[in-house]
């Protein structure tokens, strides 16, 4: 289990372009599991992308049934690599966070449905179909891989909320 620290803005990383995966390895691997496992370690995480570790690849891990009220249907835990939105239809805006903006939260506007398709770390083709918070998600994880991220999601400087620090203090943070 490898657990790294969450890179905060605001890093250069984070603002831009993530590569692509293209052929996966030993390394491409590791770098999956290291998102899984950062993931679950990170105190209210449902979802990581590799700029976020510091790693300038276009994969991330997502699991949103680890919330106290996990959405119903949800696909549990993805990782994707090399990932690409082919659909987004509808919208609403809702209150998002960030673990690399912890301090803040934003009124963020997302596809209420998308679709979805990627590579798994396995090398398998998958396509998937999202909506509601589990929708936001993905297009959250995909803001990173273009070095978007939250702060670069809102319509006025009054959809940026201050937020209490997390409960650890931000020991997972960099």
């Amino acid at each position: 289990m490898t657990v790294r620290p969450v890179v905060r803005y605001p890093a250069r990383i984070l603002k831009g372009p993530a590569g692509p995966v293209g052929a996966i390895g030993p390394r491409e691997r590791q770098v999956a599991t290291d998102l899984v496992d950062s993931m679950y370690d990170a105190p209210g995480c449902v979802g990581l992308a590799a700029p976020q570790l510091g790693i300038a690849l276009r994969a991330f891990a997502l699991d949103v049934s680890v919330m106290k009220k996990p959405p119903e249907g949800n696909h549990g835990l993805v990782v994707l690599l090399d990932p690409e939105l082919l659909l987004a239809d509808g919208s609403d805006v809702k209150r998002e966070g960030c673990m690399s903006v912890p301090d803040w939260t934003c009124d963020v506007r997302r596809a209420l449905h998308i679709v979805v398709r990627g590579t798994t770390p396995d090398g398998d083709q998958r396509v998937i179909e999202a909506s509601g918070f589990e929708a936001r998600a993905f297009q959250h994880e995909l803001d990173h891989l273009d070095g978007l991220l939250i702060l670069d999601r809102v319509a006025a400087r009054s959809d940026v909320h201050a937020r209490k620090r997390y409960a650890d203090k931000g020991k997972h943070l960099k």
